[in-house]
């Protein structure tokens, strides 16, 4: 599943640095993650790094976006082979 950032962001700046596939961005009044490319740090790390560095507690999973962790590898082995 991809995560979200909801209205309780604060704009710290925190999450943004820590996103391995560049998933989170400035968006027009809070931080966004970008479905297609959020992986919940699936082949990064064990565990999602924006939400463990969040003060806020304001980045839950995307209910629209549901996936499993096999398709969450997918889509992280998809990242890597584009980056290269």
């Amino acid at each position: 599943m991809a995560l979200m950032i909801t209205d309780e962001c604060i704009n710290c700046d925190v999450c943004e640095p820590e996103c391995p596939n560049g998933a989170i961005s400035q968006g027009e009044e809070i931080y966004v993650i970008d479905p297609n490319l959020c992986t919940e740090c699936v082949g990064h790390f064990e565990t999602s790094q924006c939400v463990d560095v969040c003060p806020v507690d304001c980045i839950p999973v995307n209910p629209d976006y549901v996936e499993t962790r096999e398709q969450l590898v997918q889509k992280y082995e998809q990242l890597v082979r584009a980056a290269s």
